[in-house]
């Protein structure tokens, strides 16, 4: 299911992600200009509902804070040396392997606000970019994440506790002083623990809500 950049109607303008409908049933509505705001976003939700989504969350105005809140996209970031070294190993994402990673960041990813579906062209996008990896320690497999330069995309602990070493690791491919990464304060148990690692907030991305009417959820 294709996006929609610019949906327009007599209400305003906005940008529809569709694209995790088939997969996760939610759509994600950016208002870029609002005349009557509520009727924009009933007009959007009405839309996205007609496509299968079953919830919708909008961010791009300040009044959308009279809405439930969903989550806050936060960049933090640490200096590199203050990570420390760990014993646990690197895999690099291999075809041979790609579909077992996808399997399992799909598996995670649907537990995450605002979490990014994997489809096969995404995948094959990460394979090219070369920043997946499987991290291990002694033949058992800890977690999975990607990480390139100055910036680590995604972690996921396969083993409870294992998320630290996970971080860890995957910082020994970054090439910059500082490491940077992006998380949703709704997932509070990794906010506690990047903040445990010494990383602290630097900007605040964005803020989503719940415009999903309840009445036909």
């Amino acid at each position: 299911m294709k996006d929609i950049m610019f949906f327009e109607t007599e209400y305003g303008v906005a940008s529809l992600v569709l694209k995790e409908i088939p997969y996760q049933q939610k759509a994600y509505i950016t208002l870029r200009a609002a005349l009557q705001l509520e009727q924009l976003i009933a007009e959007c939700v009405a839309f996205c509902r007609a496509c299968g989504a079953e919830r919708v969350y909008a961010t791009g105005h300040p009044d959308l804070a009279g809405y439930p809140l969903h989550t806050h996209m936060l960049q933090m970031q640490c200096m590199r040396d203050s990570l420390t070294d760990t014993d646990a190993a690197l895999w690099p994402v291999l075809p041979e392997n790609l579909e077992h990673w996808q399997r399992m960041y799909n598996e995670k990813v649907k537990k995450l606000p605002n979490g990014a579906w994997m489809a096969e062209a995404d995948a094959q996008a990460m394979l090219r970019k070369g920043d997946g990896y499987f991290i291990h320690r002694d033949g058992a497999l800890l977690g999975i994440g990607r990480a390139c330069g100055d910036t680590i995309d995604w972690i996921a602990a396969l083993v409870p506790g294992a998320g630290e070493q996970v971080l860890r690791t995957l910082a020994q491919v970054l090439t910059d002083e500082k490491v940077k990464l992006t998380v949703a304060s709704a997932n509070e148990k990794a906010v506690r623990l990047y903040e445990k690692m010494g990383f602290i907030p630097v900007s605040h991305i964005s803020s989503w809500y719940d415009v999903t009417p309840e009445k036909i959820v």
